[in-house]
């Protein structure tokens, strides 16, 4: 059994060390499956959902690791998003799949203000928003967002009236090719992007948002009520009639 077994390639020395085995037809195996399924998904995958298909005992995670590494120098990239993964082309090649038919819609200034303001301050409000921004938010700037799929509706504050909370989606992080919430530019990366001026004031902060799906202190889920109220879906009583 023991010759049967290698030890996984591409791991580190110290993981090595540790004596981690697998058998190497499962792991063939595991990484074929792996890649078909996010081939043959439209959307971003869950590693949950890849788990549940490949065989028992095989490493998610390393699996994907290993198939990230391969594909890091061909024409389509995978790339994780979150805890998901999807194939993206090289960023390198895209000029070459673009087409001029393709319309490119631009988002107003404003939606590029609420936008940045979510991502940054995740979870906020709207009042939140309006304070930061220093003039009201009009729910069409909030309603492009969300139907571009790039905000969602994440929670309600526990303050009085409990306001809805922002915050960014998966489909945000995947279009701006970012793996997570935290690996948004900071002060410096924005300044040598010319996103910033060099007239900054040096007590600016940029804050790091919470993970994607972190709920923060104040902060209670969205329930089936919650959703009914904000029109997101039909009452289960007008459903039964």
């Amino acid at each position: 059994m023991a010759e049967a077994q290698k030890y996984l390639p591409g791991l580190p020395d110290d993981e090595e060390e540790v004596g981690i085995l697998i058998d190497p037809g499962l792991a063939e195996e595991a990484e074929r499956i792996a890649e078909a399924l996010v081939f043959a998904s439209a959307q971003p995958i869950s590693e949950t959902y890849i788990a549940s298909r490949i065989p028992r005992g095989v490493d998610v995670g390393r699996i994907m690791s290993r198939l990230k590494a391969f594909y890091a120098s061909r024409g389509v990239n995978l790339v994780q998003v979150a805890d998901h993964w999807a194939f993206r082309t090289a960023a390198d090649l895209s000029f070459v799949v673009q087409t001029d038919e393709q319309e490119v819609k631009k988002l107003s200034r404003a939606a590029l203000e609420v936008l940045a303001i979510i991502a940054y301050h995740q979870p906020v409000t709207r009042a939140e928003i309006e304070d930061i921004r220093g003039v009201q938010t009009s729910k069409g700037t909030l309603d492009v967002l969300m139907e571009a799929g790039w905000v969602r509706f994440r929670g309600r504050r526990r303050t009085p009236g409990r306001p809805v909370t922002f915050g960014t989606s998966r489909d945000f992080l995947d279009h701006f090719g970012l793996e997570e919430i935290r690996d948004l530019p900071g002060i410096e990366e924005l300044k040598g992007a010319g996103l910033l001026s060099g007239r900054v004031p040096s007590n600016l902060h940029i804050p790091v948002p919470v993970g994607e799906d972190e709920l923060s202190d104040n902060e209670d889920p969205i329930t089936q009520m919650d959703l009914e109220e904000l029109g997101l879906l039909t009452p289960k009583a007008e459903e039964d009639d």
